[in-house]
């Protein structure tokens, strides 16, 4: 319970942004066990969010020989393979065991191929995170990019492409722009193209979906001069913090906009008053944290907490009398995006208490 959801494999959480951008290949660089754990935990992932849609991984398939003597010869080989298909790039994803043996995977991808490959650091053995993996491969495909016109959208930066709820967090924040007069910009990186990511730098403001991105919306910031918010929006007034805080980035007057959703917020409580006056317990957990935390667990730490205070604020809404015993009605206590995140928890809540 105390595991931190960013504290996985490193080259997973490159995966999970790569495998998102539809016509390119991404090459892993290490033993079979490595590409064929990633494919089938997203096919897993597609097949629960109904997309018969395979992972595009293919791998160098190290054994013992390429382990003892090296396995440079190997991953060019599979992206020379890799580049007869139709693609237009080529990520390579490096593993734990090429860096302990040292393999020069830069200067392999570093050759003419016809199609750009671009190589991102993924070996974890060394204290490495699903948070770190997920930054890397953000931070590579950010290097890519060149300055470009404006145009007057917004960067999702980061979506957490292995939740359950990335598209309706998306569509959320989508609704919560609009009430503004803006719109999205680029997904950073979800269900996109190559040809989509020179749109990078176009964005007036850029919208991490957690603080763990802050080091990407740093380099960002640095890139293209693009400033970010760092984290959507939790709960009730944390979304109208949001729509107040986009509003004054990008110099617009978000009054109208925060009175209506407030009206919107206030229809959807009374929507759910038959839940009132039920004593209950809110989950506290947070993530498990190093004596010294590092930069991630600390964000994640933050997260969560943001998390508890908008379920605190929502129990107060409703006139849920929370035990400080766990005596009460067990509620879930998850992300909950934007007023229509806080719906969906208010469902859940729901059939908790009605169970």
């Amino acid at each position: 319970m105390n595991s931190s959801r960013l504290g996985g494999c490193t080259l997973t959480g490159a995966i999970s942004v790569t495998s998102h951008i539809r016509d390119t290949v991404t090459v892993v660089h290490g033993p079979k066990g490595c590409s064929h754990h990633n494919a089938s935990l997203l096919h897993a992932i597609c097949l629960d969010d109904d997309r018969m849609v395979m992972p595009s991984l293919i791998s160098t398939a190290l054994g013992e020989s390429e382990i003892i003597f090296g396995g440079e010869e190997a991953l060019r080989s599979t992206i020379r393979h890799a580049a007869g298909r139709d693609v237009s790039a080529i990520f390579v994803l490096s593993t734990c065991i090429v860096d302990t043996i040292g393999d020069d995977t830069c200067w392999i991808c570093a050759e003419e191929y016809g199609v750009p490959v671009i190589p991102i650091p993924t070996a974890g053995f060394l204290g490495g995170s699903f948070q770190d993996g997920m930054n890397n491969a953000l931070i590579a495909l950010a290097g890519i990019a060149e300055p470009c016109p404006a145009t007057g959208g917004i960067n999702l930066i980061g979506e957490m492409n292995l939740e359950y709820e990335v598209r309706e967090n998306s569509a959320e924040i989508s609704r919560l722009l609009s009430l503004l007069g803006l719109n999205v910009n680029l997904h950073f990186v979800h269900d996109t193209t190559f040809s989509q990511l020179s749109l990078l730098g176009a964005a007036r403001l850029n919208i991490l979906r957690s603080p763990s991105l802050v080091p990407v919306g740093e380099v960002l910031k640095e890139q293209f001069g693009t400033p970010y918010i760092p984290s959507f929006p939790h709960g009730l007034s944390g979304t109208l913090s949001f729509i107040r805080t986009v509003a004054g980035a990008c110099g617009i007057d978000g009054q109208e906009a925060v009175s209506g959703e407030c009206v919107r917020q206030e229809e959807m409580i009374a929507g759910f008053s038959d839940l009132s006056n039920k004593p209950v317990s809110l989950d506290h957990t947070l993530p498990c944290v190093k004596e010294i935390p590092a930069t991630e667990e600390l964000a994640a730490v933050l997260d969560r907490v943001e998390e508890i205070q908008a379920a605190g604020e929502l129990a107060a809404r409703l006139r849920l009398p929370v035990s400080s015993d766990g005596n009460g009605i067990s509620l879930p206590v998850g992300s909950a995006i934007g007023t229509a995140g806080t719906r969906r928890m208010l469902h859940r809540w729901r059939r908790a208490i009605h169970a």
